[in-house]
Formats: structure tokens, C-alpha cells, sequence
């Protein structure tokens, strides 16, 4: 390692911004100022400490690098090779793709290094005033207000991308760790628990696949698309109660899954249901498994009278039971097959509602002597 130069940077305030910036001496003897991307004094110290590293370390070409890619070049870049299949799942890849259409018109000609924290924010404000655009035969449609969850998908996106930037030496920090999302989110990840009651509810007017899928989930936690949707029939082994997964969204989720009598009997129930054909889900109008359970998933819960959610929520639903059965969140986490405990927690939050629904039991005149 390379002797430390004497002279330090400095951390300073620039007029015109709430972010600190860094001002340090190059293995040239030139004077670089750039942002820190925050506006803690701790946080942008500790950043300069960073440079002055790479600095020492001769690291400071591969930054210079990412000071010379535009966005727009950096987008093209990561769709490329850190979000298509089999890096990331299809429905992933076209989230960003989505999301990339939005970013690249405001941040495609600027620089890595010049995308502020303020700039994001800004983006996020006129995005949450931006209206829906659908372009038709007669031209440009403007429906409602883009919903706050699509923006803040963009907005997670954006930041995934500058993390990757980040790992490969491009930028210095991810501007996206400075900035506080603008409006309060009502009720985005927080799963919905399904009740017995609810889900014998919405079974009794779902159609036998979509009864099969529910019974499924939520007694084996299977994700809905990447697992369950594209599964085809030699997956299943009845004799044995278990279903192979060869494909999943994590290298975890790639696994032999344990069945229950009751999934085993959806199972069976819906091979015969599917038909003959490879697959457990077919499609009526193309050879290929159903891609999607969206519409009939809306439309069952409105027969049924129950307020719509998500149909991933079976998944966080089957969590909760084990959870609720008095199974340890360790061996949770492995049925989930998630590799983060992390995940988990999310699914517990579900747990609140057992709870208060067990304050109703609470007896206040417990041990009293009666009269």
C-alpha cells in the first residue's frame, strides 16, 4: 500500500445545495472537488477518507471512468448485464426497463458523478404531478396522477442502479442514500393475512385453478410466477409429497418443497384440471403456462365481496401461520427458502393483528374471588 499523503482533503459547504462537497489533492498534485452526496459531516468525512484511500491505492482512474459515463450510457450498461435473465427474473428486467424510460429523458446526458440527491428528489416530486400517458390510435391519452408505489418502484430501481455503480468504483456513494422519499406510502409492504374464514370465502367463487393456486401458496409459500405459474407437471412427485423447484428468484428458492395434505390434493386436483400437456397451468390461448392470474384474481375477489390485495400476499399469509404455529423464524425463513432472515420480517408485521385479535380474550377479572 501506498504511503498516505500529508495533505488531507477537506470536507466544505457549497452555496446552492444542502449536500457537503470534498475538496483533496490527486496522485497528480491537482486540486478535485467533488460532492459527497450527503449532508451529515460524519458520513461526508468519512466518504473523503474513502477518496484519499483510492487515491493512495491508485484507484482513482476507475472513479475517473465513472466521471466520464453519462447515465443514459450507464442504463444501457445495466440492462444489459445486471438485469436480464438469468441475472435478474423476467418481470424484474421489465420493471426496468419500465422505469429507465422515465429516468433516462431527466438523467440520461449527465454524468454519474453529477446526479445529486437533490436532483432525485426533484424527479420524484414532478413525477408524483406527472399524469398517466397512454399512447392510441388517436394519440396521447392522460389518465390520473402516476401512483406513488410506481414512483417509488422508480425510485428503488434508480437506486439499485447506483449501487451497482458503486460496486464497480464508478461513483463514490449512491446520491439515492441522501434522499427522503417525498409522500408517505399508505399501506405499501404491509402484507395482508388471509383469515381461514377469508380464504374459504374466496375459494368458494374462484374457479378450480385459481382454488388450487390459493391452497397451494399458502400452504407451501411457493411464489406465485417464477414457481408456481411456469411449473410443469414432472416437477410434482405425489408418491413422495414434494414438488422440485429448478428455477427460482434467489439460489435458495431452488429446492425440493415439502408438501401438506392439503397442497398435495390441490396438486392432484389440478392435473386433472390442467389436461393432458406438460404443463400445470396452461394457457387457453397460447402453448405455454399461464402468465398471469391477475385479472381472474380481481374479479374473484369482487364475487366474493372481499377487498382487494395482492395475490402474493397467500405467500406472506403462509408465513404468518407458521409463524403464528409456534415454528422458530429460523426454520421460517428456510421454508421460505429466502437467504436473509432480513425478509422475514415484514411477513411477522402480519403477526400485530393475531395479536389484538388475542387482547379480545383478555380477562380482566382474572382470579378474583367471587361474592
Amino acid at each position: 500500500m501506498a504511503r498516505p499523503r500529508r495533505q488531507d482533503g477537506k470536507v466544505f459547504a457549497r452555496e446552492g445545495t444542502t449536500m457537503l462537497w470534498m475538496r483533496y489533492v490527486d496522485r497528480d498534485g491537482k486540486i478535485q472537488r467533488e460532492s459527497t452526496n450527503t449532508s451529515d459531516w460524519d458520513e461526508a468525512h468519512r466518504r473523503l477518507r474513502e477518496r484519499l484511500g483510492e487515491r493512495d491505492n491508485n484507484l482513482l482512474g476507475i472513479i475517473r471512468k465513472g466521471q466520464a459515463l453519462e447515465f443514459g450510457e450507464w442504463a444501457d450498461t445495466f440492462l444489459e448485464k445486471f438485469s436480464k435473465p438469468p441475472i435478474r427474473a423476467p418481470k424484474t428486467h421489465e420493471a426496468n426497463v419500465r422505469a429507465v424510460k422515465h429516468l433516462r429523458p431527466v438523467f440520461g446526458e449527465h454524468k454519474l458523478p453529477d446526479i445529486t440527491a437533490d436532483a432525485i428528489e426533484a424527479y420524484l416530486r414532478n413525477r408524483l404531478t406527472a399524469r398517466v400517458k397512454i399512447a392510441t390510435s388517436a394519440g396521447i391519452v392522460e389518465h390520473g396522477l402516476v401512483k406513488p408505489a410506481t414512483v417509488h418502484q422508480e425510485f428503488r430501481i434508480l437506486q439499485r442502479m447506483m449501487n451497482v455503480a458503486v460496486r464497480k468504483k464508478l461513483v463514490a456513494a449512491n446520491p439515492c442514500a441522501g434522499v427522503e422519499f417525498p409522500v408517505r406510502l399508505k399501506g405499501l409492504f404491509r402484507p395482508h393475512y388471509v383469515t381461514w374464514s377469508e380464504q374459504q370465502q374466496i375459494e368458494a367463487k374462484a374457479p378450480a385453478y385459481l382454488r388450487n393456486v390459493i391452497r397451494i401458496i399458502t400452504e407451501t409459500g411457493l411464489r406465485v410466477y417464477k414457481e408456481l405459474a411456469c411449473m410443469k407437471k414432472e416437477q410434482v412427485d405425489l408418491d413422495n409429497r414434494i414438488v422440485w423447484i429448478p428455477d427460482s428468484k434467489t439460489p435458495n428458492g431452488v429446492a425440493e418443497v415439502p408438501l401438506t395434505d392439503i397442497a398435495t390434493e390441490a396438486f392432484r386436483d389440478q392435473i386433472e384440471v390442467a389436461g393432458p400437456g406438460e404443463w400445470l397451468f396452461p394457457s387457453e390461448k397460447r402453448d405455454s403456462h399461464q402468465g398471469s392470474f391477475k385479472a381472474v384474481w380481481r374479479r374473484t375477489l369482487r364475487t366474493a365481496g372481499v377487498p382487494y390485495f395482492r395475490i402474493y400476499d397467500l405467500r406472506s399469509t403462509f408465513a404468518t401461520r407458521l409463524s403464528a404455529g409456534g415454528v422458530a423464524d429460523e426454520w421460517v425463513t428456510q421454508l421460505l427458502r429466502q437467504g436473509d432472515a432480513k425478509v422475514f420480517k415484514k411477513y411477522s408485521q402480519m403477526k400485530l393483528r393475531m395479536k389484538r385479535e388475542a387482547l379480545d380474550s383478555l380477562n380482566r377479572r382474572a382470579n378474583e374471588k367471587k361474592s
